[in-house]
């Protein structure tokens, strides 16, 4: 209710500027331990039915923050308090860089969008590194690696390799985001053959960086955009679990702009980037089906896009989605929306007869409330 009642000041600011005057307000708030070990334990579930395990960890809901909010690390504890069962930071590259000129994130208010070109901008893998060994994190931690643009696509390997062996030992795991429209050339790295060679060396990296120990290696996950034709995520798919990659997040922006309700000279106002939010649920659901059919559920699946309410992540999951990610939801949402829909799904489970999350998971059930 709070957050209604603010959000109309918030999106009279810039976008990015909201952006940053929210997330001091929220760190502001929970700055004191007590506070939130309070709000944790109101929004975090706690509720066995809601908890998904893969890969060896138990996340307590299947609700987790896409990378993008929270690039630099700087808000995690904050941002888990709120009841996410994993926070994603990033996108991290090996150099810091400041991003792409402002103005370079817009809102779409008719589409319950957003389109950036923010370029990575992040403070490089050694000061996120320091930043996190400083502090002790309490979400589950995702760390998602970018390539630095000044690093020529032929070194791209090399580049994300550095990062790897910063910020690995820091995470619970890892994401390979070859698929921004905001960095020149990323995306071709989701051709076959770089695609193969990234994918097999940062695998083989991340094993030998804990060859000498006795816990397991973070998993590694890569992130795909909904731009690719149907028969390359098939390709996609297969290269990734043939190198080793333990799963993927589907998906990422979408440079279309088919279907928007956004007039047209708006469009042309802002520009290249990233779209995100409400236009992109449909896309993001048929690619979590097709990965999850392609690889016969061997490769889990994090479906992002779209998603705003619990009956979105009830399309994600009963398509095969072991777990969702939300962004844009939650700027058009607030605080409240990880509490709402983690709440909403345990509402459907009983609606559905359901037990838990684990029997939804790629059952194609129709959501029971819609």
């Amino acid at each position: 209710m709070i957050y209604r009642a603010l959000r109309p000041l918030l999106f009279r600011l810039p976008a990015e500027r909201a952006h940053r005057a929210g997330t001091a307000v929220l760190d502001a708030m929970l700055a004191l331990p007590a506070a939130r070990r309070r709000l944790r334990s109101t929004t975090l579930p706690e509720d066995p039915a809601l908890a998904v395990e893969r890969w060896g960890i138990r996340f307590p809901g299947p609700v987790c923050l896409a990378a993008g909010f929270d690039k630099a690390g700087t808000s995690i504890n904050a941002l888990g308090a709120l009841g996410f069962a994993a926070v994603e930071i990033g996108t991290v590259t090996a150099h810091p860089q400041p991003g792409n000129p402002r103005p370079r994130l817009f809102r779409l208010p008719a589409d319950r969008a957003l389109v950036n070109r923010m370029g990575f901008n992040n403070p490089g893998a050694d000061a996120v590194a320091e930043r996190l060994m400083r502090i002790r994190v309490e979400p589950l931690l995702g760390i998602n690696l970018g390539k630095s643009k000044v690093t020529p696509l032929e070194e791209a390997t090399d580049d994300y390799l550095a990062s790897l062996e910063r910020l690995a030992p820091l995470a619970d795991y890892l994401v390979v985001n070859v698929s921004s429209p905001n960095t020149p050339g990323l995306r071709t790295l989701q051709d076959p053959a770089p695609l193969r060679a990234l994918t097999e060396a940062v695998v083989a990296r991340n094993r030998e960086l804990v060859e000498d120990r006795k816990s397991a290696p973070p998993p590694v996950l890569l992130k795909i955009a909904p731009d690719l034709a149907d028969a390359d995520i098939d390709t996609v798919a297969e290269l990734a679990g043939a190198a080793g990659i333990a799963g993927i997040i589907a998906t990422n922006t979408s440079i279309s702009r088919s279907g928007l309700r956004t007039g047209p000279e708006r469009l042309e106002e802002i520009g290249a980037g990233g779209l995100s939010g409400a236009p992109l649920l449909e896309r993001a659901v048929e690619v979590v089906a097709r990965v999850r059919a392609r690889t016969e559920g061997r490769l889990p699946v994090i479906g992002a896009g779209g998603i705003f309410e619990a009956g979105d992540a009830w399309r994600h999951l009963a398509a095969g989605a072991s777990l969702v990610q939300l962004y844009t939801g939650f700027v058009y949402g607030g605080p409240g929306t990880p509490r709402r829909i983690h709440r909403g799904l345990r509402e459907r489970l009983d609606a559905a007869g359901l037990g838990s999350i684990e029997e939804l998971i790629g059952s194609g059930l129709r959501d029971p409330v819609a």
